[in-house]
């Protein structure tokens, strides 16, 4: 692969998932860390990511979910869309953080009056903007890098809550590998969301299907609802059907 190339693969990993490791990507392009760690200090002194230790954030998402630069933000109304359709008025809903979480809370009706639960801050002040809904925002240390609190507190407050649905934000998910993650914390506690929920579901544009990252989160057959911007019939979806999966 050339520099060029290597590159610009680079930058599209950073903002399809918001966050990439760089022990991740020296495996996935077969090139040392060092290497890597030099193409992303190059990127971020052009402008276009934000290095970290040990990886890189995308600019739209450390700048604020309401950011126009949104990767992929036509899906993820689509997305929101069909999932707003699962609310209805009296629920308990558990959320995680996350650009399509953003795109569910601007979408939902004004009328409806339900109780939303989020680790995320960003989330929280999106729900607030809407005069029937009640916001409980579980506290504990805020990690800057996916922009939620994590953390044995945080964990224990969820597992206290009997949700009725849980929409979970996704980095990648595979029929075989089930859900996965780069990102320890976050993987506690969306485990915890799925220990406790009525119904699972997550919310994934189609390029992060059939996609792993290195931390299980769950197997595929935990989850109860898949919602894409893809028909629910596409042919790419057809595995997580036959997981017993609903597709939206």
């Amino acid at each position: 692969m050339l520099k060029e190339e290597r590159l610009a693969y680079i930058l599209h990993q950073v903002n399809l998932h918001n966050k990439v490791l760089s022990s991740h990507l020296s495996e996935q392009i077969q090139v040392s860390e060092d290497t890597i760690r030099r193409d992303l200090a190059e990127l971020a002194q052009e402008g276009k990511i934000i290095k970290v230790h040990g990886g890189a954030l995308s600019n739209s998402f450390h700048q604020g979910i309401a950011s126009q630069d949104v990767y992929a933000v036509e899906d993820k109304k689509t997305i929101a869309l069909k999932a707003v359709q699962l609310i209805h008025d009296g629920m308990f809903v558990l959320t995680t953080g996350g650009t399509t979480i953003a795109e569910l809370a601007r979408v939902l009706p004004r009328d409806l009056q339900a109780t939303f639960i989020t680790v995320s801050l960003p989330a929280a002040f999106e729900y607030a903007n809407h005069p029937n809904i009640e916001v409980i925002v579980i506290g504990d240390k805020l990690s800057k890098g996916s922009k939620i609190t994590v953390g044995g507190e945080a964990i224990s407050k969820i597992k206290m809550i009997r949700a009725d649905l849980c929409f979970l934000g996704n980095n990648a998910i595979d029929a075989a590998d089930g859900l996965t993650d780069n990102d320890w914390d976050v993987v506690q506690v969306k485990r915890a969301m799925i220990s406790t929920a009525k119904k699972v579901v997550v919310l994934s544009i189609s390029e992060k299907i059939d996609t792993s990252e290195q931390l299980k989160i769950c197997d595929a057959e935990e989850i109860d609802v898949l919602i894409t911007e893809l028909p629910p019939d596409s042919k790419k979806l057809q595995p997580y059907r036959k997981k017993g999966i609903q597709i939206l």
